[in-house]
């Protein structure tokens, strides 16, 4: 098990998504990938508010995807 974190969470439009850790660097502008293959724009993940994660729910694609890892 890593000892550093290799993804994060973000609500996104349309959910709240996992992200590679190296998205949370990712100037505005570049388009994204959550590892369920939702796209997102980098601007999306920087300064998101409690309520943005209150909005969102869990896309259970990358849930899933990220609890079936080694």
């Amino acid at each position: 098990m890593s000892d550093y974190l290799t993804y994060v969470w973000r609500p996104v439009t349309g959910g709240r998504h996992a992200f590679p850790i190296t998205a949370t660097k990712t100037p505005a502008g570049v388009p994204l990938v959550a590892f369920c293959g939702a796209e997102a724009d980098a601007a999306e993940l920087h300064d998101r508010s409690e309520v943005d994660w209150i909005r969102e729910n869990t896309c259970m694609r990358c849930w899933r995807i990220l609890a079936a890892r080694p």
